[in-house]
């Protein structure tokens, strides 16, 4: 069983409805004990990062987030989610993240169009077992913030615009997406399918 992280922010149907697609059980919950209890997790999130470390914090899905993390399951964050496994960001001020990962999430700074927005293509940087059977495609971004990784090794893939741009990141069982995996047709499906093959489980 696959846990959709609820914490009142986030795509939750459509990212419970993806993993369906692939076979395996989705549940978006809140429970600390069916969260615990699943084979992989996800967080996922769209909005402001501040207010959804908020919405963390006020319902207990940050301490929960983290020790699932440290269980050695499989944690995927998207888009937003992604963004909050650092350790900051300063979006609306320097805000607090989850620290699951070294880093901090910084604004797009320059003369082009913010967000960025729409189709770009990954370049793996890396081996990781996200990218087994894949090649290199376009997936789908929608955001004003990236993420500036502290520990080279942690940044799996990128993509351009006007500068290269965290795409991917993993440790260990910790894994993020900037884009939205289930709204980037094929390759985004089977890197969701990949990430879902790390539980075992179908």
């Amino acid at each position: 069983m696959i846990a959709i992280i609820d914490y009142g922010m986030g795509n939750l149907h459509s990212v419970s409805k993806a993993v369906e697609r692939l076979g395996y059980e989705a549940v978006v919950t809140s429970d600390e004990q069916e969260i615990m209890a699943a084979d992989g997790a996800i967080l996922p999130g769209v909005g402001a990062f501040g207010d959804a470390m908020e919405n963390l914090r006020s319902t207990g899905m940050d301490a929960v987030t983290k020790r699932y993390a440290a269980s050695g399951k499989p944690l995927l964050g998207i888009c937003l989610g992604m963004q909050l496994l650092f350790e900051q960001s300063e979006e609306h001020g320097v805000n607090e993240g989850l620290a699951l990962l070294p880093g901090a999430v910084i604004r797009f700074q320059g003369d082009y169009k913010i967000p960025h927005m729409g189709w770009n293509k990954l370049r793996f940087e890396q081996e990781s077992p996200l990218f087994t059977g894949l090649e290199e495609g376009h997936v789908y971004f929608v955001h004003s913030f990236h993420a500036k990784p502290g520990r080279a090794g942690d940044l799996l893939a990128t993509t351009d615009y006007y500068q290269p741009v965290t795409a991917i990141v993993g440790h260990d069982n910790v894994y993020g997406m900037q884009f939205h995996p289930e709204k980037s047709g094929e390759l985004g499906t089977q890197l969701l399918r990949n990430f879902l093959a790390l539980t075992g489980t179908r």
